[in-house]
C-alpha cells in the first residue's frame, strides 16, 4: 500500500510558522508563580475522596432500603449490598492510596495508574466472586445498585461546580 495523498501535520498554526523557536513567540504556556498557583487553587476547592466515598456509601445504603421495601427479598438486598461493596471498597483502596504525598508529577500519575489499576481488579474480582458469596445471586438488584454508586462520583462533581458558582 502507498501512500499518494499529502501528509498533514497537526497542528497547521505550528508547520506554518515554523514552531514555537520563534524568538519573538513567547511560549504556549508560562508557569505561575507560587502566589498565582495559591490564588488558582483557593478558587478550585479540592473534593475530599472520602466525602466522595461516604456519599456513595449512604446512596448505595439508600438503594438498599428501596429494594429491600420494593421486593422484600433478602436476596435481593443482599445482592444489592454487595454490590455498594462492589463499587465502595475498591473505591476506598483508590483513596488511600491517592491522598499520600507524591514529589513529582510523574510520580503522582504513576500512582495513580497503579492504584486505578488496583481498584479495577478489585472491582472485577468482587464482581467475579459474587454468585459464590451472596447465594441465590439476583444480578439485576447487585448491578443496579452498583450503577446508582458509580454514578454518585458525577453528582459529586456536578454538586462541587455548582458550589463554586
Amino acid at each position: 500500500m502507498t501512500d499518494t495523498g499529502p501528509r498533514k501535520t497537526w497542528p497547521p498554526a505550528l508547520v506554518a510558522t515554523g514552531g514555537w523557536d520563534d524568538e519573538n513567540e513567547e511560549p504556549p504556556v508560562k508557569a505561575l508563580s507560587p502566589e498565582q498557583a495559591a490564588v488558582v487553587k483557593s478558587a478550585l476547592p479540592m473534593l475530599s475522596p472520602w466525602r466522595v466515598l461516604g456519599m456513595q456509601l449512604v446512596v448505595g445504603l439508600l438503594c438498599v432500603a428501596v429494594i429491600w421495601l420494593w421486593t422484600a427479598s433478602g436476596v435481593a438486598m443482599a445482592s444489592a449490598l454487595y454490590g455498594v461493596a462492589a463499587v465502595v471498597l475498591p473505591n476506598m483502596l483508590l483513596a488511600r492510596g491517592m491522598t499520600k504525598r507524591v514529589s513529582s508529577a510523574t510520580g503522582a500519575a504513576a500512582r495513580f495508574m497503579g492504584w486505578e489499576f488496583l481498584k479495577i481488579g478489585a472491582s472485577i474480582a468482587m464482581l467475579v466472586l459474587a454468585p459464590k458469596v451472596v447465594p441465590g445471586l439476583s444480578w439485576p438488584a447487585l448491578l443496579v445498585t452498583l450503577a446508582v454508586c458509580i454514578k454518585v462520583n458525577w453528582l459529586a462533581l456536578a454538586w462541587r461546580g455548582r458550589r463554586l458558582n
